[in-house]
């Protein structure tokens, strides 16, 4: 074998261990970061408002026309919640991206109380954000 070789083949193993190096950084480092960038108010309001469903005594969540309790629709929510972290970056963000619609059929999510009324999930998770926000004093619906 011929220096030259040797010398690139050398290069060439220093160079994939700078690499590998950075990329560990990276993903170490920002990885995190990126796939879960929540504060830990924004993480705190999206639960109060799965436990406000979870809660509920006198509602059914309605999903793709059928009902759901209230405890299994607020396992949903959490678990839709954790599939689809790394998109979620606020309270809101979970209100438009995972509890206002079905996100196989488009079809909107509801709550329907046992008086027979019923109210988009969205308007309902709305004004209960509003609420935990102080933006409102007293709880719609």
């Amino acid at each position: 074998m011929t220096s030259a070789f040797l010398r690139f083949t050398a290069l060439s193993r220093f160079g994939r261990l700078i690499l590998g190096l950075g990329w560990l950084i990276l993903t170490l480092g920002c990885g995190p970061a990126l796939a879960d960038d929540l504060t830990s108010a924004e993480k705190k309001k999206i639960e109060a408002l799965i436990s406000g469903v979870e809660q509920m005594t006198d509602a059914v969540f309605v999903r793709n026309g059928k009902d759901y309790s209230a405890s299994l629709a607020a396992e949903f929510l959490r678990r839709k919640w954790k599939s689809r972290r790394s998109e979620i970056h606020s309270a809101a963000d979970f209100i438009n991206q995972v509890a206002s619609f079905s996100s196989t059929t488009g079809k909107p999510y509801s709550i329907r109380w046992s008086d027979g009324k019923e109210r988009p999930s969205a308007e309902y998770f709305k004004s209960r954000l509003a609420l935990l926000e102080g933006r409102i004093a007293k709880p719609a619906g």
